[in-house]
């Protein structure tokens, strides 16, 4: 991993985070590997563009929550081993309803190869900068589910107004959407395009290198 990575709680002061693969709380019901500490981290890039975002959601009295950015590979490799194993049932009524473990993937809502391990993709959500409650959305983080889509129907009115809002803000900083995942947003102009990542991340994550082509 080059020099250019690091917690984007450091350059970015006012956002706020949950690494949900970090957690018991995401899809597989379990801390990943790779996510060691509760931190979200990407390029420095990355973090100049969500400055851009944070400032744009301010203007609008909304906050930004990040739920993950850089993926080390050997997340998304058990996230493959996970959709092989048995269904026991624990997490798929919040996250893939009418689909099967393996169908995430053949569907997109999950990669083999993930820009996030590219350390320039985020998910993230909005937040009440004055009461401090999350934006309805319509659906959760990782609801792996045709409303998750942009422009799903079926979601209230201001729940597609929020929607429109985040992502107004974060292609205005130069961010682009995943029409499957209204939390997911690449940098355009991502350093490393070709290159995918797998330091775990902890609190020495800064500097060191592996890298996976």
């Amino acid at each position: 991993m080059t020099g250019d990575f690091v917690f984007v709680d450091e350059l970015v002061p006012g956002i706020r985070w949950d690494s949900k693969y970090a957690t018991w709380d995401n899809f597989t019901g379990a801390p990943v590997d790779g996510y060691l500490v509760n931190r979200i981290a990407g390029t420095v890039a990355l973090c100049a563009a969500l400055e851009r975002a944070r400032d744009a959601a301010a203007a609008l009295g909304l906050g930004l929550l990040l739920w993950d950015g850089y993926r080390p590979q050997r997340a998304v490799d058990a996230f493959l081993r996970w959709s092989a194993a048995p269904e026991n049932g624990r997490t798929k009524r919040r996250h893939y309803p009418n689909i099967e473990r393996g169908e995430m993937f053949e569907r997109g809502y999950v990669a083999a190869r993930s820009a996030h391990s590219r350390g320039s993709t985020v998910d993230l959500t909005l937040f009440h900068l004055g009461r401090g409650g999350l934006v309805r959305m319509g659906g959760d983080h990782d609801l792996m589910d045709p409303v998750s889509h942009h422009g799903a129907s079926g979601i209230a009115r201001l729940e597609t107004r929020a929607r429109l809002q985040l992502r107004s803000v974060m292609e205005a900083a130069g961010f682009r959407a995943y029409e499957s995942e209204w939390w997911h947003y690449t940098l355009i102009d991502e350093p490393h395009p070709e290159t995918y990542f797998d330091v775990p991340i902890d609190a020495a994550l800064s500097g060191r290198a592996a890298a996976v082509r």
